[in-house]
């Protein structure tokens, strides 16, 4: 009997992330002309001032900040 893997990127969680975003998200980050390099540039700062939970709290932050925060 073959399982199939369970996808971490959906399911019981409050917020789910959608594949498809996530995809376009890493586009925009990795390929995009303009976006690429300031993303980057961020990320790696990021990377080395912040341990993995003031990142982790971070993004989520962001992610709640633009559910609430629609228009801007």
């Amino acid at each position: 009997m073959v399982l199939s893997p369970v996808s971490i990127l959906g399911g019981d969680s409050v917020y789910c992330i959608n594949e498809a975003q996530m995809n376009q998200a890493k586009q925009l980050a990795e390929e995009n002309p303009e976006s690429s390099t300031k993303i980057k540039s961020m990320i790696k700062d990021l990377e080395s001032d912040f341990s993995r939970n003031e990142r982790a709290a971070l993004a989520f932050t962001i992610i709640d900040n633009l559910r609430e925060n629609r228009d801007k």
